[in-house]
């Protein structure tokens, strides 16, 4: 049996809620809906840390992020932890990433046998979060509120220039797939940045929202003083104190974002079409996933970093060979459970054995619609800036717990109140779900060793980031190799004009055969006239 091809298409900060299959009756996104009808949707999908480079760390290595010390953006997912990648290699796949990981550190590959575009983010540390910075909050990214009171049109931004290349090379790919004579399965990832924050997107896809129905969110804007610790710490780490937002802000930022969305879909029908154009479809599965949510002015902010169903919550939808039509799957999972999946699917589930001890659980009995081995739980963890100590988030059967040392507890009964508007964990009717909760979170987690590995962690990266930016500065940052020589036609390499020309033709068009009686005979008489 000819092994499937595996298709990830990764968004940037797109929360699950804002969408048609999840509830949301605004965005308009045909390609995703299609795929939703035409397979599975994991209704309950989290991020395992609700920031960028944590969270693809954990996905890619179906570890807790914790597990593979990847703290925060600036952190190092070391060479030697294997990923789907190495995996699927191991198994004969072609690997290839298109795309976004922020990867952090020497090693820009992790697996993939091919890198076609560079990152649109830095690798190094530079990114490191402090928690010794107790004096004011730290944000070494450097974000704020200025990306919401200029939300609006755009005629491109520096994410379109990314993006559109992003799929140029993952469609070229695909092509150059379907034209090789040897038909290896592929893996093939395109991780783009839309639609993180700035919210500014083309007339085009702007014009496909009415403004005026543009709705505010349901949660009202909350005070800071009003919110939680961890909340209030974030409010100032992303600056809310320097922007006045108002409601023409506000909804100009979720118009724009709804506008990025169908734009990150539109890239997904191109990618859709070029598997379809590839005679792949039959045996293909697509995923189409995000690394974290955005709060979407939601409580009164914005972007991730925080453990409410805005900023964890992600799509996950699936289609391929085998995978229920039309399913819909609301126990909880998480983007770690990708990896095992994976290799359940490449290897109809006799996979190879694991050089780790994963987090992550296959969801391939899941996609054909059978979740009874299946509990209902997903572990979160937040360790980058706007804490002071490791924030820990258990969800079980509706249940969300959130644990972070110098911060009161919190608990959310999400069956009845998704919009977590009531902390209860210091409800007396919830006082045996909050130790149930604090008690699995001691055993699965050591508490105190991960703060001081983190402490270290970050004391190391920031000494030596001060360091290699005196002197001459070499950077990690991947380097695409274009080979210009064997491009297109080279007369070192073949110079059969017509020829190479028909090779690199889809269909495919038989050479004439060797027998063929007109073969190497002109069809008319060219000898000069005596």
């Amino acid at each position: 049996m000819t092994r499937p091809n595996i298709v990830l298409i990764q968004a940037d900060q797109l929360t699950a809620k804002v969408l048609s299959m999840y509830g949301g009756r605004t965005v308009k996104t045909p390609n995703m809906d299609a795929i939703a009808r035409d397979g599975a949707t994991f209704l309950n999908a989290y991020c395992n840390n609700p920031v960028c480079g944590p969270s693809r760390a954990s996905m890619m290595t179906g570890q807790l992020s914790s597990a593979v010390g990847c703290y925060d953006n600036a952190g190092e997912l070391l060479s030697s932890i294997p990923t789907f990648a190495h995996y699927l290699r191991h198994l004969g796949y072609r690997t290839c990433l298109s795309g976004k990981m922020h990867f952090v550190g020497a090693d820009q590959l992790h697996g993939f046998e091919e890198r076609i575009t560079t990152d649109i983010y830095p690798s190094d540390f530079g990114w490191t979060a402090d928690w010794s910075q107790q004096e004011e909050p730290y944000a070494p990214s450097r974000m704020s509120l200025r990306s919401i009171v200029e939300a609006g049109v755009c005629k491109r931004s520096l994410q379109l220039d990314y993006d559109e290349e992003v799929c140029f090379q993952a469609v070229q790919k695909i092509y150059d797939y379907a034209r090789l004579p040897e038909k290896q399965p592929f893996m093939l990832m395109a991780s783009f940045t839309h639609p993180h924050n700035p919210f500014v997107t083309t007339q085009e896809f702007w014009d496909l929202y009415d403004h005026d129905k543009i709705g505010l969110p349901g949660v009202p804007h909350i005070p800071i003083v009003d919110r939680d610790p961890w909340s209030q710490r974030y409010a100032f780490t992303i600056r809310e104190d320097e922007h006045i937002v108002t409601e023409p802000h506000l909804r100009n930022a979720r118009h724009a974002y709804y506008g990025m969305v169908s734009y990150f879909d539109s890239l997904i029908g191109r990618i859709l079409k070029a598997i379809e154009d590839g005679g792949f479809t039959d045996n293909t599965y697509v995923f189409v996933i995000a690394d974290h949510g955005e709060m979407l002015g939601e409580r009164g902010t914005w972007f991730k970093f925080l453990p409410f169903e805005w900023s964890t919550r992600v799509p996950m939808i699936a289609r391929g060979p085998g995978v229920k039509k039309g399913y819909v799957e609301e126990k909880g999972v998480s983007l770690m459970d990708l990896l095992p999946t994976f290799l359940d699917l490449a290897t109809d589930g006799n996979p190879p054995g694991l050089a780790d001890r994963l987090n992550g659980r296959s969801l391939a009995a899941m996609l054909a619609g059978d979740n009874a081995s299946r509990t209902d739980e997903v572990m979160i963890e937040y360790t980058g800036e706007g804490v002071y100590a490791p924030a820990l988030i258990l969800r079980q059967n509706g249940m969300k717990y959130v644990h972070c040392r110098t911060d009161p507890p919190m608990l959310f009964d999400l069956k009845k109140d998704p919009d977590e508007r009531r902390n209860v964990a210091a409800d007396m009717d919830y006082a045996e779900v909050t130790a149930r909760l604090k008690k699995e979170i001691d055993h699965r987690w050591n508490y105190e060793r991960l703060e001081e590995d983190i402490l270290i962690s970050q004391k190391r990266r920031l000494f030596v980031q001060q360091v290699l930016l005196k002197g001459q500065w070499t950077g990690w940052d991947h380097q695409p190799f274009v080979d210009a020589t064997r491009a297109y036609v080279r007369g070192a390499v073949d110079p059969n004009t017509t020829a190479t020309k028909a090779r690199r033709r889809l269909p495919f068009v038989a050479e004439i055969a060797p027998d063929h009686p007109r073969r190497g005979k002109p069809t008319i008489d060219l000898r000069p006239k005596r």
